[in-house]
């Protein structure tokens, strides 16, 4: 099983929110991260906004932001979203399928199984987890602590 580069983009593109929280993140700065289009992002954010992982702010200094903590992000949430089909094998699909086998096959019942495992495995990690290695990922992200400072300073004064 190969996951798309929707799922991919989309995972990398939380995980740049995450590290950059709670500051907005701008697209045009995470499509440079990621040497990606700034219009494949595009795409690619709405239906993490529509289904509600990112949130957007609208506005001359707007971005985008988790839309939840990231640590209720799973990376399972994501991929649900951003794959089209789970199908393993044909018989994982709808429709004439032509092996005689396919409603009592051992394959078939191993291939739903190995599949649970991938799901709970999904599961169990958060975009939070993905992104606790903070200070290294902002640096490889080419995001720098001193851009945080005045964030930091407001909300510690809050």
């Amino acid at each position: 099983m190969r996951l798309t580069r929707q799922s991919n983009y989309a995972i990398r593109t939380l995980i740049y929110c995450a590290v950059n929280d709670p500051g907005l993140s701008r697209v045009a700065d995470i499509a440079r991260a990621h040497a990606i289009s700034e219009l494949f992002l595009f795409k690619l954010i709405k239906p993490l906004v529509e289904s509600g992982l990112l949130e957007t702010v609208r506005g001359r200094r707007g971005g985008i932001r988790l839309g939840r903590p990231a640590d209720e992000i799973t990376l399972l949430d994501t991929i649900r979203l951003t794959e089209e089909s789970f199908s393993m094998a044909e018989c994982f699909e709808d429709g004439d399928i032509a092996c005689p086998l396919a409603g009592s096959c051992d394959v078939n019942a191993a291939l739903r199984e190995a599949l649970g495992a991938f799901f709970n495995v999904l599961e169990g990690y958060t975009i939070a987890d993905l992104a606790s290695k903070r200070r290294s990922l902002r640096e490889r992200l080419g995001l720098s602590f001193e851009e945080m400072e005045p964030v930091l300073i407001a909300q510690a004064a809050n």
